[in-house]
């Protein structure tokens, strides 16, 4: 078989290419290798093929937590370099991270993992939209265009795409919290004033504690505290526990009962739900007791308690807000945030929105079911077949925060409110049943018969002059059977 002259050059340039290699390979002793893009990694193999990020990755291996960030997720990682990592030892005088035990190393690893994904865009000035592995918020501020994270660690690389999520590059290891917001307060000596006045109260052990028996497992406490500073209070006179105690109250030997100035003072300060700057909006929000509430409005600036006439109000000291507690946040306002009763305000209430409903791992995630319409909730009852807890996180519109509960058949079903402000409301309600008619019924009284053909959110289910702050009971009665989905009520003040 003969060769054509094509063929030879085909083969004289392959050699010459062979040669070629095999010269260049003889003088240069690293190989160049091919280089994977990011995101066609999974987070550990991005982690594990780059040598800055060798002690992060050992804890990983060590932990087992390389397992879970190769799975699909999607996560979001605050990789600490190795740089960050010696610094960390030497903060904690130790040499390696082999001398924390595998609990301690889990937890820090935990600390700088969220499942889900977040681009730097998605951060505001507050808390990141989901809770990390450990159930915490982690906290985002700015300086200039730099991104810090808890106070502490500035994002150095952003936005690092991954295939199951993204990674942000940090220069200081995230230090788990672990302080109670009373703890916070202690440790700082800025607030000993405000820290003694829980103490003489009686609220710094409510404060203090950070998750508590519930069922099969422990549940979180949440509070929001809104602190005053010794400086704040010297500006007033006052510069010790007793001048401040009797600069509210004339009884200072009943400071421990919710009617006395004090304690309604020290307690109009402390909020029951954990809310950072950016997890604020325009409206009101209830004290411990739920026998107040603090007014908010947000415009160029965060106020408390706004006065229409003389545009007076508490304002935050934003450089030294949103600290990150185990059970909170603690914010710094600037003055002393007097005890004040707001005039009632719109009041939007889901009958999702209970403690108990928010233990199950099925909330905001998935449909559950309960028969036992007497004994499951406290502030939720309900006689038929089932009720449902229904959650659909596409295609539902106007449902909000994609959850509501729902019934079929024959039916009744009622919430208990939280504390609700004294003042006079229109009530309404997101609410729709199927092509029937229900009855309503307020604190035990029949209302109105609502057709299934009026427009739920604007057919009024009754004017309510309450003259005290309470609880109301609110049920739904099907006169004949159907579906029922209930989403929210809303009380909006009439003058």
């Amino acid at each position: 078989m003969k060769t054509t002259a094509r063929q030879l050059l085909s083969r004289g340039s392959q050699l010459f290419v062979l040669l070629l290699a095999l010269l260049l390979s003889g003088c240069d002793e690293d190989p160049v290798l091919w280089e994977v893009e990011s995101a066609e990694q999974v987070i550990t193999e991005y982690i594990a093929s780059n040598p800055q990020y060798s002690e992060f990755a050992g804890i990983l291996e060590t932990t087992g937590l390389n397992s879970l960030l190769s799975v699909r997720g999607p996560f979001t990682v605050f990789l600490p370099t190795n740089d960050a990592m010696e610094a960390y030892y030497t903060e904690n005088g130790v040499s390696s991270y082999t001398d924390f035990s595998e609990e301690f190393l889990k937890d820090l690893a935990m600390n700088h993992m969220v499942p889900s994904r977040m681009e730097t865009g998605d951060f505001g000035l507050g808390a990141i939209r989901d809770l990390n592995a450990l159930g915490d918020y982690l906290v985002t501020e700015f300086d200039g265009a730099e991104i810090i994270v808890n106070k502490q660690s500035l994002i150095i690389k952003r936005n690092i795409s991954a295939a199951n999520g993204v990674i942000h590059l940090i220069d200081r290891v995230i230090e788990p919290v672990k302080m109670s917001v009373y703890e916070f307060l202690a440790s700082n000596p800025s607030f000993s004033l405000f820290k003694e006045g829980l103490d003489r109260t009686g609220l710094s052990d409510t404060l203090n504690v950070i998750d508590f028996p519930y069922g099969n497992k422990d549940a979180r406490t949440r509070f929001t505290i809104l602190a005053v500073t010794d400086t704040t209070f010297n500006r007033y006179g006052i510069s010790n526990i007793d001048q401040l105690i009797t600069y509210f109250t004339d009884a200072p030997d009943s400071i421990t009962y919710l009617e006395n100035e004090f304690y309604r003072y020290m307690e109009y300060h402390c909020l029951g739900e954990t809310y950072y700057l950016n997890q604020l909006e325009s409206r009101v929000y209830p004290i411990l007791s739920y026998d107040n509430n603090i007014d908010v409005r947000i415009a160029e600036d965060y106020k408390l308690n706004l006065q229409v006439e003389s545009e007076q109000y508490t304002g935050f000291i934003i450089n030294h807000s949103n600290y990150p507690a185990k059970n909170g946040t603690v914010h710094t306002i600037n003055d002393l945030l007097t005890v004040f009763e707001p005039e009632p305000t719109v009041i939007q209430f889901e009958t999702t929105d209970y403690f108990e409903m928010k233990q199950g791992d099925y909330f905001g995630k998935y449909y559950m079911r309960w028969f036992d319409g007497q004994n499951t909730f406290k502030y939720i009852k309900w006689e038929g077949d089932y009720l449902l807890y229904y959650f659909k996180d596409h295609d539902t519109g106007w449902v909000l925060n994609d959850d509501c509960l729902s019934m079929s058949g024959w039916w009744w079903c009622e919430i208990t409110t939280p504390k609700i402000m004294k003042g006079k409301y229109n009530m309404t309600s997101n609410l729709w049943s199927g092509q029937i008619n229900y009855a309503v019924y307020v604190d035990g009284v029949n209302t109105a018969l609502i057709k299934s053909t009026d427009p739920a959110e604007s057919t009024s289910w009754g004017v309510f002059d309450w003259t005290t702050t309470t609880r109301h009971t609110i049920r739904v009665v099907a006169k004949s059977p159907g579906l029922l989905f209930w989403d929210y009520i809303t009380l909006t003040p009439v003058d």
